[in-house]
């Protein structure tokens, strides 16, 4: 088997506290506008089981939320709409 054979791992859905990282200007209503986006796909996320922290320089936010993750176009709605906001720089 060489480096181009491996293959990422599969995850297996539905995956319980799937973890979402999202990071973009930090400012008012940032992490608000994060829950409310992800909600739409992932209703049961509960806004008080977050992580948020802020950049060295205070110009960035992260903030991480788990989900239960029921495929990949949940995933990939949730991280296309993120992007579309125009505040989010990065999905992890």
């Amino acid at each position: 088997m060489t480096d181009t054979d491996v293959q990422p791992p599969k995850i297996e859905f539905p995956c319980e506290r799937y973890p979402i990282k999202v990071i973009g200007d930090a400012g008012e209503g940032f992490t608000d506008l994060v829950i409310e986006v992800i909600q739409r796909h992932a209703p049961e996320v509960d806004a008080s089981n977050l992580a948020q922290r802020d950049s060295r320089t205070g110009r960035f936010l992260s903030v991480q939320v788990l989900i239960t993750a029921t495929g990949e176009e949940q995933l990939r709605a949730i991280h296309l709409d993120l992007k579309a906001t125009g505040r989010v720089h990065m999905v992890l």
